[in-house]
């Protein structure tokens, strides 16, 4: 598969990066000088005490925040905008978001609406969103999304569907990466988020529309990922893994910035909106099932990404490499503990042609390696279920 003749690519986000590396927020807004803040967050962070340790920063210096703390999980509309009107009536002027990618989208998709005339369905369509958003620092408190850094940012519609607001104007400023904020996650959220970075990695190496940096960037955090899931997920102790997964997550982030995805994402958003299935699992179920069905049309990058999971391909040929990748996919996710069929994660087969009918809407489609037509995608979510 050949590269593009012409690519570009923007990374403005400053990283803040180690153990304890939240202690850096209120000099970086200090230095912004700007106004109040709106602490974007949800309901499960706040009991964990998680938004307390970024909250007491600000109080000790003297830094004026508000607090928003109704984010859902694939944020619905009215979400983002319930937090657009805490950020006016608090009259704010910046945006710290402290969760996974529902927080961050939430607060970047809100932060649209604040500088950007129109509701937040006109801004689905690219090219829309004309305005930088408000300056946004995001505190990842999983290795999931990468949307501290990415151009990206998710809302289910009233129709369950998981549309995408995307421009280089919600790019968020800061990212601190913190393995304090994360070192804690229950299993199922550390797998669900560490595999959902997999695939974001994985689905830009072999995107049509990858480009040299983009590769460099994704095959690095496939590695980290392969080496340090495991150990961060079955662990509440182990900052170092930890710190490799976040790290790996803005890796991938990066990455798919540059290339956008696949099938898998574009299959997995309508399992996410239509039945609730947490996002990273119905990446990580669908993952080995479309490898599967793209492996033929690029297998010497299947087989770089085997090596890069730690298989020794060395003396096998490409097609053989390949199916290593998909074998290690299957046993890293096994390892973690997630659902081996969608139906196990509560997807009901006879939703098979709704989702298979929204997962063609998707433009990720269009750059998946292999062509896909509406019967392949049919088969592959019968495959997964």
């Amino acid at each position: 598969m050949s590269v593009p003749d012409f690519f570009t690519y923007f990374a403005p986000t400053q990283l803040s990066v180690g153990r304890g590396a939240v202690a850096t927020i209120p000099d970086i807004l200090a230095k912004q000088g700007h106004g109040k803040g709106l602490v974007v967050t949800d309901p499960g962070l706040v009991a964990a005490g998680l938004v307390d340790r970024v909250t007491s920063l600000l109080d000790s210096a003297n830094l004026p925040y508000a607090v928003y703390d109704q984010v859902k999980e694939n944020p619905p509309i009215e979400v983002v905008e319930a937090c657009l009107n805490r950020y006016l009536s608090e009259d704010c002027d910046y945006l710290v978001a402290v969760g996974g990618g529902s927080s961050m989208d939430t607060a970047k998709t809100a932060g649209v609406l604040a500088t950007n005339e129109g509701k937040i369905g006109e801004f689905f369509v690219a090219g829309k969103v004309t305005n930088r958003i408000p300056f946004t620092l995001c505190v990842p408190t999983t290795y999931g999304t990468g949307s501290e850094v990415t151009p990206f940012a998710v809302v289910t519609d009233d129709n369950h569907f998981k549309a995408s607001v995307v421009s280089p104007n919600i790019i968020p400023q800061v990212g601190v990466l913190d393995s304090a904020m994360a070192v804690g996650l229950p299993m199922p959220i550390a797998a669900a988020t560490g595999m959902d970075a997999l695939t974001h990695a994985i689905e830009s190496y072999v995107a049509l529309t990858t480009s040299p940096l983009s590769e460099g960037l994704a095959l690095h955090a496939i590695r980290l990922i392969s080496k340090h899931l495991r150990q961060a997920a079955s662990s509440s102790t182990n900052h170092f893994a930890t710190e490799q997964m976040l790290i790996a997550s803005t890796l991938a982030g990066m990455a798919f910035s540059q290339s956008r995805l696949g099938n898998v994402h574009a299959m997995s958003h309508p399992v996410s909106g239509h039945y609730g299935v947490p996002h990273g699992v119905a990446n990580a179920v669908l993952l080995p099932r479309v490898m599967n069905y793209n492996k033929i049309a690029c297998p010497v990058k299947f087989a770089e990404i085997a090596t890069a999971m730690g298989e020794d391909v060395s003396d096998l040929s490409p097609v053989d490499g390949a199916e290593c990748a998909i074998v290690a996919v299957e046993q890293l996710s096994e390892d973690v503990c997630i659902p081996a069929t969608l139906s196990a994660a509560g997807v009901d087969p006879e939703g098979i042609p709704t989702l298979a009918a929204d997962a063609m809407k998707s433009p990720n489609t269009q750059i998946n390696p292999r062509s896909t037509t509406l019967e392949d995608v049919t088969l592959i979510y019968e495959e997964a279920i």
